[in-house]
């Protein structure tokens, strides 16, 4: 059942965004070979799996925010704050001619970056 509605929804879409009848006959075939071989169940399966996650995700923030704890209300934040003191400090640290491993600035640039996405996703009420 839910295969035929993803190939119907494929089908629809080929029909709409490839003007060129040779290249709209191979993404059917090619789409047909999908349903085929399993690998479009398997991608719906994908798809449902993340939906799941992301709301199991959403759920959990949801829970930190009602909660009465400043800590789990603030703590990515905080984080954000840390990561950002200690880039500071390398970056003092190299001003100043004093070796700062580059591993470590590596590392808490990439924290950095982890640290801002949560804080854009993270529902403020």
């Amino acid at each position: 059942m839910l295969l035929g509605g993803l190939l119907s929804i494929g089908s629809k879409l080929i029909d709409k965004l490839i003007p060129d009848p040779a290249a709209k006959a191979q993404a059917q075939i090619d789409l047909a070979a999908l349903a085929q071989s399993g690998e479009l169940a398997k991608m719906a399966n994908d798809t449902e799996l993340y939906k799941a996650e992301q709301d199991n995700v959403t759920s959990r923030w949801k829970a930190d925010t009602a909660t009465d704890s400043w800590l789990a209300m603030n703590i990515r934040p905080m984080s954000l704050l840390a990561i950002f003191a200690g880039y500071f400090l390398f970056a003092l640290m190299s001003a100043f001619g004093y070796n700062a491993n580059e591993s470590y600035v590596q590392l808490l640039g990439q924290w950095g970056m982890l640290d801002y996405v949560c804080i854009l996703w993270w529902p403020y009420p």
